[in-house]
């Protein structure tokens, strides 16, 4: 009976504690991927408390205007923006970017 007792601990007979640690490592590898991706690709504006606004692939017909004020996130398509609404804009001036990163808008 004595040698019986030292092959099976207490802790050998609790099949879930397995399960609970895994998931623990789980959610660790998630938080770390996901901090990963986000200094990789230079997101971490989303995270910061200053109002701020992102332009993908600008000049294109899938360009996309992302902007955050306070704490709502907004996104902007204007091809699908000016087929809802049937509205067409002009053009009124053009913008330069300068070396040193400086934008410069001239109107027309």
């Amino acid at each position: 009976m004595k040698r019986n007792k030292l092959l099976h601990s207490e802790a050998d007979a609790d099949p879930m504690g397995v399960v609970a640690n895994l998931f623990d490592v789980a959610m660790v590898f998630a938080v770390a991927l996901m901090v990963a991706l986000v200094t990789r690709f230079n997101m971490t504006e989303l995270f910061s408390k200053e109002d701020f606004s992102i332009v993908k692939n600008p000049g294109k017909e899938n360009m996309e205007i992302i902007t955050k004020e306070g704490e709502s996130i907004h996104r902007y398509i204007p091809s699908e923006q000016q087929e809802k609404s049937g509205k067409k804009g002009r053009k009124v001036g053009i913008a330069y970017e300068l070396e040193n990163g400086e934008i410069i808008y001239v109107p027309e």
